[in-house]
């Protein structure tokens, strides 16, 4: 199993990219091999300090860096030797079988987007969020950005790549799916959600358990909650402060804990042909570590396959 990552995407790269995979290694029995996108001036010293065993890993030179700033498009056509678009082509290529980035994020959904192209049938790949429960169990929330506007089509299929992932990745069998509205009755809602209700309750794919509310997302109502890219990029942003608020006032608690994002790592861009990751621009360690984790989970599962057949059928 080989696994891309841009060592020079993020705030902190490369040198929370390095520690991040020390600690990956030390805590997998069976570790990837990691082909690493950087700067090789800057990368071989940082991996010969924090003692990287070279039989794991494999520098890929690339001298150009794609800034947080720059616009996606432009960017990956006119830096075609940056580590985004360098790591890009290895998994296009299959000298990769995943690929991660807390770099520029526009320019990592235009690269899945384009590179690696979205699973035949798919019309919007999307991507997602964890959401810690109240009861300690785990939630999935998509969209949560991607895809701003929506028709009910396509929050159809959020429903199906989320119940797969939540299945395969999270472990979760036969998750509880439901459209996240303003009431819980049939026929509440916008038009958007009144047009999907029907198309979700109609889906045998998934099993879908009907409306829910806000005040429910943290409660243990669904397993998947399906709501369209504006409405789920508010409730991600507005859980990270969950836990910068409680954080920075000193209140301890290990529910809040669970909403700090590096012990998830990244967010998948589930719909597109093979794994691509996007982590924070904040990354440390152990968010580097988690998405390499989330990477390899998603190949043993063998999960872009599963999601591949299952809108073949």
């Amino acid at each position: 199993m080989i696994i891309g990552l841009d060592m020079m995407g993020g705030d902190f790269a490369p040198l929370e990219a390095v520690k991040g995979i020390q600690l990956y290694l030390s805590e997998t029995d069976s570790p990837a091999i990691l082909f690493l996108t950087g700067d090789e001036a800057q990368l071989n010293p940082l991996l010969q300090e924090y003692n990287i065993p070279a039989d794991r890993v494999k520098v890929v030179h690339a001298p150009q860096v794609i800034d947080m700033h720059e616009h996606p498009t432009k960017a990956l056509k006119e830096k075609q030797q940056s580590s985004i678009a360098i790591g890009f082509h290895l998994l296009a290529t299959g000298k990769t079988e995943a690929f991660i980035s807390a770099g520029n994020t526009g320019a990592m959904l235009v690269g899945a987007m384009y590179s690696i192209k979205a699973i035949e049938g798919v019309q919007r790949p999307t991507i997602s969020t964890i959401i810690p429960k109240e009861n300690g169990k785990t939630g999935l929330l998509l969209d949560v950005g991607l895809n701003a506007d929506c028709k009910p089509e396509h929050l159809n299929q959020f429903a199906i790549l989320g119940s797969l992932y939540a299945q395969h990745i999270l472990g979760i069998s036969n998750p509880r799916v439901a459209l996240l509205n303003i009431g819980e009755e049939e026929g509440k809602g916008n038009i958007l959600a009144q047009n999907t209700y029907p198309l979700l309750k109609e889906n045998s794919q998934i099993n879908f358990t009907g409306n829910i509310e806000g005040r429910d997302v943290l409660e243990d109502k669904a397993d998947v909650m399906v709501c369209e890219g504006f409405t789920g990029n508010v409730i991600l942003k507005m859980a990270e402060s969950i836990y910068d608020i409680t954080h920075r006032k000193e209140i301890r608690h290990e529910y809040f804990d669970r909403f700090n994002f590096e012990l998830y790592g990244g967010t998948p861009v589930l719909g597109v042909a093979k794994p691509v990751i996007i982590g924070h621009g904040i990354s440390h360690a152990r968010a580097f570590c988690n998405m390499i984790k989330v990477a390899q989970k998603m190949i043993e599962a063998d999960l872009m396959n599963k999601m591949k057949a299952s809108f073949e059928a």
